[in-house]
């Protein structure tokens, strides 16, 4: 390990929520002056996308928050993935599943919406992050305004 804290941020397909969530925290962390303590990706549980970039309704969210999203979608990979982060994100429960079913260690899973200080103590049905895939209208703002709060809370924690 390089000293860093390994941090993977996982959706279903890798071009929407994790890749946002990804480039998100990395400008948060860089404005605080902290990116050089972390180890960031992302990836997918599903292998679909693999090889693509973000779609293009996350990347025009980020763009117009002066965001960049680095990453190349990719699925999870248990052999490596498991031993290089120390904290998996999973931006729903059907993810978070899937990640504990790959072997991953349930005190290295977290919803990524529990760091939402918004959300303390709502109900189970308020902590995923919607796929914006199929949908139609604000919800690349909605999720971009959901990973922002959960970005800014794990920092937070990470931080204490």
């Amino acid at each position: 390990m390089s000293g860093r804290t390994g941090i993977l941020f996982v959706c279903l397909g890798n071009i929407c929520r994790s890749p946002l969530g990804e480039g998100i925290f990395l400008h948060i962390a860089r404005q605080r002056g902290v990116l050089d303590r972390f180890d960031v990706d992302s990836c997918g549980t599903g292998a679909w996308h693999a090889g693509e970039k973000a779609d293009p309704r996350s990347i025009a969210i980020a763009k117009k928050y002066a965001i960049e999203l680095p990453s190349i979608a990719r699925q999870f990979s248990p052999r490596s993935d498991i031993e290089r982060f120390d904290l998996m994100l999973a931006m729903d429960r059907q993810n978070e599943r899937d990640l504990l079913g790959a072997g991953a260690l349930r005190e290295r899973v977290r919803l990524m919406r529990s760091f939402d200080p918004t959300l303390n103590g709502a109900d189970a049905s308020e902590v995923d992050v919607p796929d914006p895939y199929y949908g139609r209208g604000d919800g690349f703002q909605r999720v971009y305004d959901m990973l922002t709060r959960a970005c800014e809370g794990l920092l937070d924690s990470l931080e204490r």
